[in-house]
């Protein structure tokens, strides 16, 4: 029963995460902003995707979480919801870049480059945690890690020229 919970919530934060991010989108290029690096856009739905479904798939539905780790998980959608909240309008999940636009440095940025990245990282080895399975944790830890590796030097790069705006 507490899989099935667990699962639709998190299902329903993404969906509605999604739409967000869609609508803030849609602004930010009819305002001039570029898109960069949407190759590599499909490989996180897909790892995401498929991190929910492993745990769906390979959990018992009477298995009981662990509640501390549960709980970890629930202090990082604090995490993520404080991320979301400073970027606001410029809040998305690909990377879209506004020229001349400021970066911003408040909020969790005042003590981290990339916050949403390592919230996100953390979600991915955490909620399997939570439900004992350790596989699933190890190996999307291991893709996620590669792919935002990968995307934090394309975004870096994206944003090298708006660095002294």
């Amino acid at each position: 029963m507490w899989l099935w919970i667990v699962l639709a919530a998190v299902t329903a934060q993404r969906l509605g995460e999604l739409w967000l991010a869609n609508r803030n989108t849609r602004r930010l290029l009819a305002a001039g902003a570029v898109e960069i690096g949407a190759g590599h856009y499909p490989l996180f739905v897909l790892l995401h995707a498929g991190w929910l479904a492993a745990i769906a798939l390979a959990t018992p539905a009477t298995t009981i979480p662990n509640p501390w780790l549960l709980a970890g998980y629930g202090v990082l959608q604090l995490g993520r919801l404080w991320v979301i909240a400073t970027l606001g309008r410029f809040w998305t999940t690909r990377i879209i870049t506004l020229p001349g636009a400021p970066l911003v440095w408040r909020g969790p940025y005042r003590f981290v480059r990339h916050p949403n990245y390592l919230v996100a990282s953390l979600e991915i080895a955490v909620l399997p945690l939570a439900f004992g399975q350790v596989l699933i944790a190890l190996v999307w830890s291991v893709a996620n890690a590669l792919l935002v590796g990968w995307r934090i030097r394309v975004e870096n790069r994206a944003l090298d020229d708006r660095r002294e705006c």
